[in-house]
Parts: structure tokens; sequence; C-alpha cells
């Protein structure tokens, strides 16, 4: 008889990060502008870098993206320091800045034929074009398009040498809705690919739509970070209603904070569920009409606005605490 042998041990599902920050610090002078964040970014994820201007956001991605040392920390992008090897990262790495500064003599199909002359294996520049619905302005000059079509050129040159690792900052800065949805479905294809995103915008339906996590910077530091809705948990619900001229105030539940109170009635709890089924219990007892009644959960959105307040305080995370 063979011995019994022990079952092996479960594979770990968890790949290699595409990007990896830890404890990243960078200095101009005496000001520290990244105090210390942390983040990883997976193959086939999209991480949403937010926070108001001067939080520190493009401070951080110059550093990743080669164009400035850390001050303290580590970055690795695909394993490799990018400013170090940044001639290896360079071939898996696309970046879209705010501002791009391409010449405007150039068509856009010159523009594009240029910048492949520098990559290793580009995409053919037809299918660059069609990529961001340019195909119809190849031979248009740079300074003859309008602000929508140069974003969109900034973002086939981002694309063009097929990258794995993409970061976009501001991608959707002066598109129209119908562009900015084009962006975002071509978004969602590269992830689909297996791409690694870091996106960082303004929008908030943007980061809605794509991210699979979040991170939300103040003052340097990543305050917040996680899933959507793990973010809009740290945030109360709100319950909203008006009541007719007569009709008696509900008693407060436990847990609730009274917003205002008179004909118009807004609360705040971190328990919307059972806080308005009492409410609604109380208001079919006493045959009192709730008007225009809303019960609202927390969202994203309330919690950038209280990271921009300073209604969170600033905290230390680890990349374990962000993944």
């Amino acid at each position: 008889m063979q011995p019994a042998t022990a079952p092996p041990a479960p594979r770990s599902t968890r790949t290699t990060p595409a990007i990896e920050v830890t404890d990243l610090r960078r200095s101009y002078g005496d000001f520290e502008a990244v105090r210390g964040i942390s983040f990883e970014v997976q193959p086939g994820e999209v991480l949403a870098l937010l926070g108001v201007n001067g939080a520190g956001k493009t401070s951080a991605l110059e550093v990743l993206e080669g164009l400035a040392p850390a001050g303290g920390g580590t970055v690795r992008v695909l394993g490799l320091d990018p400013v170090r090897d940044r001639a290896r990262v360079r071939r898996e790495l696309g970046v879209l800045l705010q501002t791009s500064g391409l010449p405007g003599d150039l068509t856009v199909a010159e523009t594009l034929r240029t910048w492949a002359g520098t990559l290793t294996a580009p995409r053919p520049v037809q299918e660059a074009l069609a990529q961001v619905s340019l195909t119809g302005r190849a031979d248009v000059r740079v300074r003859s398009l309008s602000g929508g079509e140069r974003r969109r050129l900034d973002l086939a040159l981002a694309l063009l040498g097929r990258p794995s690792v993409v970061v976009l900052d501001e991608p959707t800065t002066g598109l129209d809705p119908e562009s900015r949805r084009q962006v975002w479905e071509l978004v969602q294809g590269l992830v689909a690919d297996g791409a690694a995103v870091l996106l960082t915008t303004h929008h908030l339906e943007e980061a809605e739509v794509l991210a699979d996590r979040v991170a939300v910077m103040r003052s340097g530091q990543v305050v917040l970070s996680g899933t959507q809705a793990e973010i809009a948990e740290t945030q109360p619900a709100t319950v909203r209603f008006v009541l007719d001229d007569d009709a008696p105030q509900p008693p407060v539940p436990a847990g609730v904070q009274v917003v205002s109170t008179g004909r118009r009635v807004e609360w705040q709890t971190g328990s919307l569920q059972p806080v308005l089924a009492e409410l609604l219990a109380w208001a079919a007892q006493h045959g009192v009409v709730l008007r225009t009644l809303l019960a609202r959960a927390g969202s994203l959105e309330q919690a950038f606005l209280a990271v921009a307040d300073g209604a969170h305080p600033a905290v230390a995370t680890t990349p374990e605490e962000n993944r």
C-alpha cells in the first residue's frame, strides 16, 4: 500500500501586481507633495486615483512614469524600477498626460507615424485612428483639431505600442458626452484584454463606471481606499421627506443624526434599512403621508467631498490594506 500523502496546498489566485507603490514620497524643496502613499494595480484592473487639485496625484504619477525619482519608498511597474529600468518599462507602459504639446504642423497621421517609429511593435496607424474615431481626420493638421479631437489623438499615441500598463491622467478632459463614452468603452476593452489601468479623473461618474477600486488623496496622502461599495459605506445614508403642515413629527430612531426638522425633515444614519422601516411603520400607524420621500445610501461622491472638506483625517495605508 502506498503511504498516504497530504493534499497539495491550494494555489494562490493572486497575480503579481502590474503596478506596486509602497510608501512613496516626493518633495519639492521643503514641501512634501506625496507623503507615503501605497497602492497596487493588478492586470485586468482599473484603479482610480482621485483628489482635488494639489492632492499629489500628478506628482505620484510622474514617479510611476519614470519622469522623476522617488524621494522615498519604492515604485515598481511589472516588477521594474521605472527610473532605473526606464527603457524596459517604456515598452510596456502607455501614458496619457494632462497636456501633450504635440507639434501643430504635422497631420494626425504624420504624428502617429512619427511616434510609431520610436516603438518596438506599434499597432498600424489606420487601426490606431479607428480606435479613437479619427479615421476621417488623418490628413488634418494637429493645430486644426478641436480640443476633443486632440485629446483622442493623445489617447491614440498612448495606446499605439499596445501597452500592458496604462496611465491615464484626466483622459476625457474636453470631450463631449458621446466621445467620453467612447473612451470609457476603449478603456473597458483594454482591461478585458488584461491591461492594468491607473486613472485620474475629476469626473466621479467616470470613476464609478470604470474603476474596480478607488484611492482618494488629500494633502499627499491616501485617505480612503477600497472598492466603491467599501468607500460608500464610510458615509451615512440620508432619509429626507416633507410633512404636511398639520402632521406630527416622527420620533427619531436610535442612531439617527437630525440634519433638519419641521416641515422638511432630513436624517442621516448608518443603518438605513431599519431606520426606514421604523419610519414607514410609524407613518402607516398614524396615517401620515411622507411626501417626496428619499432614502439614499452613502456614495462615492459623498466620500470624495468629505475628503475634500477635511472631514476624513489622513490615515496611513499599506499595500495589503489597498488590495
